[in-house]
């Protein structure tokens, strides 16, 4: 037994002897009061039951699915401790569960009992009702116990079950408190409590800040529904990239800002793992994340300081797709300059893919920045529909008021769509090039 439970034992022992029954109830609800978890509960519940009613054993035990799991006991040496009582080995556990009534050998003896209770004169049995459904059972044996024995049982039980109702009722408060509701991420407070903890254990730890590009234009042209799905959308990203890497934390900082706490990895196995996440689940609608990553090997050495750099990074990564943009071609450019810097740009791109689709979705990505587009759309013919099925999206608008033109081309059986802005996009030396960078996607090694 550990020092707690016998410090525990021992305050109940020093009440005075002239202290009634009707005083020690009341202490023993002020030792339920304080406990914070349901293991700390069921001991307690049944140390109280030990002093009010000296009993011969107690079992305090969970009911799951018409199986009663034994949770804390206070036995002889050498009993059994962690029985798991059915219906089919104990009867009268099925009498319990749909009676919500206390269960006394005495008067019920024609019942098999548990083996642990079997050898033992009297037995008592008192479920624990929670929402008008039994949760658990307290079950002593003993030499004899009176009826007002077994009342000061049934009202631990009473009061071990209002200590229940309030043990989830704060979980639940403290799970919403601490959980975006939009998501079901993290908030803030927990991200910055994980990099607290993070940074105290002195390994390297890693900050991802993200934030959503296009979620304006996709609020403004299909509604704040689809905004909020979006951001949904985002949440799982992130979601799986905390899966990526196990002990992180995964955050919605507000708005379209989230987070990503990560201890115990290094930098550039969390820049993979955020890449390759990423580029595994594009988002919808165009939309796209601009992240920056920040370690505290180096000058970063406190939280503030490594959110900051974070994401003074992940700004840094929006500024250089927004110059990009605006690097785009001009509108005047003729149809030879813009294909030879679609292909002077893409073909790069493309050996730095990861797998064909990777090959082909970074290729997409651009071509839609050079062609100052933004969007695009990568598709893939199915033979079961006349409809191309789509595999990815990504990008995001580019901002001008006028919706951009799309520029197609397909390659067996693929098909990128990619959005452009300049007068020389549909022009067939550029679609020609476009073509020839798909090709090249497909047969790298050619």
């Amino acid at each position: 037994m550990d020092d707690v439970a016998v410090n525990r034992r021992a305050r109940l022992r020093r009440v005075p002897a002239a202290v009634s029954r009707v005083g020690l109830v009341a202490l023993v609800a002020r030792r339920l009061r304080g406990c914070q978890e349901i293991g700390e509960l069921a001991q307690v519940v049944a140390e109280c039951v030990v002093e009010l009613v000296s009993p011969h054993q107690v079992v305090v035990s969970r009911v799951v699915d018409d199986r009663a799991r034994t949770l804390w006991s206070v036995r002889p040496a050498g009993e059994p401790s962690d029985e798991v009582w059915t219906t089919s080995s104990w009867p009268v556990l099925r009498r319990i569960l749909d009676d919500r009534a206390t269960w006394r050998s005495w008067d019920g003896g024609r019942f098999a009992a548990p083996q642990a209770l079997a050898d033992s004169p009297v037995a008592v049995s008192v479920p624990v009702v929670v929402n008008a459904a039994v949760w658990g059972l307290v079950t002593l044996t003993g030499e004899a116990f009176d009826d007002d024995g077994v009342a000061l049982v049934e009202v631990v039980a009473a009061l071990a079950a209002a200590a229940l109702v309030r043990l989830d009722f704060d979980h639940q408060v403290q799970h919403m408190l601490a959980e975006d509701p939009l998501t079901g991420l993290a908030d803030r407070r927990v991200a910055d409590a994980a990099a607290e903890t993070a940074l105290e254990s002195g390994a390297e730890t890693c900050i991802v800040m993200c934030d959503v590009d296009g979620l304006k234009q996709v609020n403004d042209q299909l509604g704040h529904g689809e905004g909020d799905e979006l951001l949904r959308l985002v949440g799982d990203v992130l979601r799986r990239a905390a899966e990526a890497l196990p002990g992180s934390t995964a955050a919605r900082i507000g708005g379209d800002e989230f987070c990503l706490v990560v201890p115990g990895w290094s930098k550039s196995t969390v820049t993979q793992a955020m890449s390759q996440t990423l580029a595994d689940h594009p988002l919808p609608h165009g939309a796209a994340i601009s992240w920056g990553v920040a370690s505290s090997v180096g000058e970063h050495t406190g939280v503030s300081s490594l959110f900051r750099a974070a994401d003074f990074a992940q700004y840094h990564v929006k500024r250089a797709r927004a110059r990009r943009r605006q690097l785009a071609l001009p509108q005047g450019a003729d149809p030879a300059t813009t294909a030879q810097q679609l292909l002077g740009r893409a073909v790069p791109a493309v050996v730095a893919g990861r797998g064909q689709l990777g090959r082909i979705c970074a290729l997409a990505a651009t071509a839609a920045d050079t062609l100052g587009g933004g969007e695009w759309t990568v598709l893939r013919d199915d033979d079961t529909s006349t409809v191309p099925l789509v595999v990815a999206r990504g990008g995001s608008p580019s901002g001008d008021d006028d919706p951009p033109r799309t520029v197609t081309v397909a390659v067996e059986g693929w098909r990128i769509e990619v959005g452009a802005s300049i007068e020389t996009s549909h022009h067939p030396q550029v679609t020609a090039a476009l073509r020839a960078a798909v090709y090249i996607a497909l047969h790298p090694a050619e």
